[in-house]
């Protein structure tokens, strides 16, 4: 095997290994169907100037930022995140408009034994419709939930750094 032969294996693999977990992309999949009310999108991973990535409050990688198409048509954006619990961390999904408005939060994988009441649409719906403008605050504009005190504080916290990184990125037009 000649070198252009090595590199292009090793280009092929590397494109291979960046993106989500099957289980979790199946989870980001359907939802973005629902949100978007679409079956024919593409979901592409979104590159932050490592600079830049430096700077923000949220952490924004190759495998956690994606922009969404509808027929090579940008529809929105797609995050992916964790955030700890208790004793481990949970996996959740921003779904947000290309105004960067938030359309749909989902906790993807919630590993405790309490403290999962955070996944219901109920108690997440008071995420949508919020931008990079606003400012969330535990106990005030986010509800408690007896029992999940860390998970729905870490949960806000989580959100409002993605918020703070949103508007940083806005503001140095990357996105």
């Amino acid at each position: 095997m000649n070198l252009n032969h090595t590199i292009i294996l090793f280009v092929f693999l590397a494109l291979q290994v960046i993106g989500l977990p099957k289980n979790i992309q199946k989870k980001v999949d359907k939802e973005i169907s629902e949100t978007f009310k679409t079956e024919t999108f593409k979901f592409e991973s979104f590159s932050v100037p490592q600079d830049i990535s430096k700077q923000l409050p949220s952490k924004f990688e190759a495998d956690n930022f994606f922009q969404i198409f509808e027929n090579n048509k940008l529809i929105g954006y797609a995050y992916v995140s964790e955030a700890p619990s208790k004793t481990d961390a949970f996996d959740y999904l921003v779904l947000l408009d290309t105004e960067l408005v938030v359309l749909n939060t989902k906790i993807l994988i919630y590993r405790e034994d309490y403290g999962g009441e955070i996944g219901s649409k109920r108690w997440l719906r008071q995420f949508v419709g919020k931008t990079q403008n606003d400012d969330l605050r535990y106990g005030d504009n986010i509800m408690a939930i007896s029992g999940a005190t860390i998970s729905v504080r870490s949960m806000t916290t989580a959100m409002n750094n993605l918020l703070k990184s949103l508007k940083i990125l806005h503001s140095k037009n990357i996105i």
